[in-house]
């Protein structure tokens, strides 16, 4: 609580101007016997006391610095290089004001330029803005934009059901009351065949999940044709992409992508026990009128210096709320920084040498783990860093023996999902992962499941 420094005076003079005698008065409502209840505290503890007693309460979580993390489903367990923390600890990026001032906002500006250009480069984009919520938020927004491409008379959104389940929540929540017709993840068996097979001219868009959230990658000439069957029928093709992933893959815009949305909490943002996180949102030039959120582009002064401005953003999103078709008019500024400086810092080869790194630890994992009997890795397509593996016994007691003998916080437990999936996890190797935690892993999933 901050400490206001008012005098006996400030006090004598509010009161006189309330018209109160004194500072009890204002609390004669309160019951006496209530006024000042005998609270069961313990004794008063000097700073140095707390301290201890707070870092021996922090000790009761099951944190990565102490835990082996092979959960990954969306949030995920990366390395963030120091320059990252150095940076935003940086007092002139600590500040949640909007930059609308070009001529004071230089620094913010930039670094929200650079982010927006880097993001185009990973996804095969060609504008980005300047990011969104999370992933979740960015493809709901992905959806409006499609709509208003297709001039709100497209109302059919077509969505794989291997998209993240929460992802398709936001989805229908974001979309409730335009009268949209969401179809497509109703049966986990679909295929992209399948779906490009609901395509007609009511589509406004179709969006697929690369990798999806079971971990599987789909072929590129594949989703290259649903793209085209999408675009046949004059609708979007969208893409959520991990953009750890787009370090090693095909980016989408390769592919025939019209738009790229994802987390970015991998991008520098570590886990923060939930938040905040980061959505990245990128798309063709022809549609940059129909983006939601910030948009900072580069220009020159009258002087020629180079400078960078908030560019093509909707005046109905500042002004006329109700006129506009997207309210989001901020962005997560701070995070995309921490992309934009994790990005700068591992530069083209590093981001392939992390996206190496899973893709090879992931794959021996499931290597080492197939060997155990009463174990299965389900699923033939590829997979990036995570894939589904078929126990011998229910996920969550198999998590729960992994937690409590190993200190390991094991996978996902897709019977969350689906009650026949209960003998299923999700499991997800980072660059994070070392071998002697792997081979840690296998030991106790042999040991609970024998």
């Amino acid at each position: 609580m901050p400490y206001i420094p008012n005098t006996d005076a400030d006090r004598k003079a509010m009161l006189h101007a309330i018209g109160v005698r004194d500072v009890g008065r204002l609390f004669a409502d309160i019951p006496k016997e209530l006024r000042y209840p005998s609270l069961n505290l313990p004794p008063p503890l000097s700073e140095m006391e707390i301290l201890q007693e707070l870092q021996s309460i922090s000790e009761m979580n099951a944190d990565l610095d102490h835990f082996a993390c092979f959960l990954g489903a969306g949030a995920y367990n990366h390395f963030v290089p120091s320059t990252v923390n150095h940076v935003l600890s940086r007092s002139e990026f600590l500040t949640a004001y909007t930059p609308y001032q070009p001529e004071v906002s230089q620094g913010t500006l930039q670094t929200i330029f650079e982010y927006q250009s880097m993001i185009c480069v990973l996804t095969g984009m060609e504008v980005a803005n300047a990011s969104h919520y999370d992933g979740a938020t960015s493809m709901a927004e992905a959806v409006i934009m499609a709509v208003n491409v297709g001039r709100g008379k497209r109302r059919k959104v077509i969505l794989s059901p291997s998209i993240h389940p929460e992802y398709r929540a936001v989805v229908r929540t974001y979309t409730q009351g335009m009268e949209l017709d969401i179809v497509g993840d109703d049966d986990y068996d679909h295929s992209l065949a399948d779906l490009a097979a609901l395509v007609d001219e009511n589509t406004c868009c179709l969006i697929v999940q690369v990798p999806d959230f079971f971990g599987a990658l789909e072929n590129p000439a594949d989703l290259q044709a649903v793209a085209d069957a999408v675009h046949a029928a004059g609708g979007l093709f969208v893409v959520s992409a991990d953009p750890i992933a787009l370090g090693l893959f095909k980016a989408p815009g390769d592919y025939g992508a019209d738009i790229v949305v994802g987390e970015g909490q991998s991008l520098g943002g570590g886990l923060n026990f939930g938040g905040p996180y980061l959505g990245y949102f990128a798309c063709r030039e022809k549609y940059v009128h129909k983006m939601a959120g910030r948009l900072v582009g580069q220009t020159v002064d009258t002087q020629g210096r180079r400078g960078f401005v908030l560019t093509l953003s909707a005046r109905e999103q500042h002004i006329r709320r109700e006129k506009a078709s997207s309210n989001i008019c901020s962005n997560e500024a701070l995070m995309a920084l921490a992309a934009g400086v994790y990005l700068a810092t591992l530069g083209r080869s590093g981001l392939r040498l992390v996206a190496e790194l899973c893709y090879h630890k992931a794959h021996y994992a499931a290597r080492r783990i197939a060997q155990i009997e009463g174990y299965e890795i389900q699923g033939h397509k590829p997979f990036f860093k995570e894939f589904v593996v078929r126990c011998p016994l229910p996920a969550a007691e198999i998590n729960n023996y992994l937690l409590d003998v190993y200190s390991i916080i094991g996978g996902y437990d897709l019977g969350s999902l689906n009650p026949n999936w209960q003998d299923s996890m999700l499991l997800c190797v980072t660059e994070m992962n070392s071998m002697e935690e792997i081979e840690d892993l296998v030991t106790a999933l042999e040991e609970v499941g024998s």
